[in-house]
C-alpha cells in the first residue's frame, strides 16, 4: 500500500504513545488519538483497556466489554497512575503546562474555552500526553494564560507522585520534555517536515539533537486504518496532507 498520508503518520504516532503501557486504562480524547489507541490495541499493545471516557470499557470495534462506574474510576484508577490520557491543548508552554480554559487574563479573558476540566487531576495522577492538530505559535507559547494541565516545575513544587507529561504529538512531529531539567525537545518530524519548520512554529526553544523521522505505518497498520478503523477517511479532515 502506498501514498501514506500525513494523517496516517499522525495516527501511528498516537498509537506509539501507548507502547509499553500494558494493562492500564487509556482515555484518548479526539478522533486521531482514538484511532491511535485502537490501532495500538489491535497490534502491539493488546492489553490496554480502551475507555469511552464516561462509563464503559470498549473493544476497538466499539463493543462494550466492561462497565467502569465513575466513582470506582475515581477511587481506583485515577489517583494511582493506572491510566494514560491523551488530551487536547489550546496552549502548551516550555515547562509542559497546558491550557484549555481561557485565552487572555483569567479575570477577563478574550476567549472562554472549556475550563480546566480534568486537566489538573489528569496531570497530577497519571501519565498524560497531548494531541495538537495544528502546530503553531498560538498553541506552543512562552507561557500559558491559564494552567489547566500541570507542567514539570509546578509538579515538582507540589511533590506530585504520578506526574508524567509523556509526549506531544502534532501534525508536524513528536515532542517530549526529556531534556535536562525536563527541557522540551523535538523527537521526530513527520515525513516532508523539516526541523526548522517545527522550530519556527514553536515559541519556546527546542532541543533538536538526534531528531529522527516519525515512523511510517506498516502494511498491516495501513490496512487496519483504511479498511477497519477509518474507512471513510475522516482522519484526513483533521490532518490534511
Amino acid at each position: 500500500m502506498s501514498d501514506i498520508s500525513r494523517a496516517e503518520v499522525a495516527v501511528v504516532a498516537c498509537a506509539e504513545l501507548f507502547r509499553g503501557d500494558g494493562e492500564i486504562v487509556v482515555s484518548p480524547m479526539g478522533f486521531i488519538p482514538s484511532l491511535g489507541a485502537r490501532l495500538a490495541r489491535l497490534t502491539f499493545e493488546p492489553d490496554i483497556l480502551l475507555s469511552d471516557g464516561e462509563a464503559y470499557l470498549m473493544t476497538p470495534d466499539a463493543v462494550v466489554e466492561g462497565w467502569q462506574p465513575f466513582r470506582k474510576v475515581l477511587d481506583t484508577v485515577v489517583p494511582r497512575g493506572k491510566r494514560h490520557v491523551v488530551m487536547g491543548a489550546n496552549q502548551i508552554d516550555g515547562e509542559g503546562n497546558q491550557n484549555i480554559s481561557a485565552i487572555g487574563d483569567h479575570s477577563r479573558p478574550r476567549k472562554q474555552l472549556l475550563g480546566v476540566r480534568g486537566g489538573p487531576g489528569n496531570t497530577a495522577n497519571h501519565r498524560t500526553s497531548y494531541w495538537v492538530p495544528r502546530h503553531g505559535k498560538r498553541v506552543f507559547v512562552d507561557q500559558v494564560d491559564v494552567v489547566s494541565g500541570v507542567g514539570y516545575a509546578r509538579a515538582r513544587e507540589a511533590g506530585l507522585r504520578y506526574h508524567d507529561v509523556h509526549r506531544v504529538v502534532t501534525n508536524l512531529g513528536v515532542l517530549d520534555f526529556g531534556g535536562e531539567d525536563h527541557a522540551p525537545r523535538l523527537l521526530s518530524v513527520h515525513p516532508g517536515v523539516s526541523v526548522d519548520e517545527v522550530v519556527e512554529a514553536t515559541s519556546f526553544p527546542l532541543i533538536t539533537d538526534g531528531v529522527t523521522e516519525s515512523r511510517l505505518p506498516t502494511e498491516t497498520e495501513l490496512l487496519l486504518i483504511r479498511t477497519s478503523l477509518d474507512p471513510k477517511s475522516l482522519r484526513d479532515k483533521e490532518v490534511p496532507s
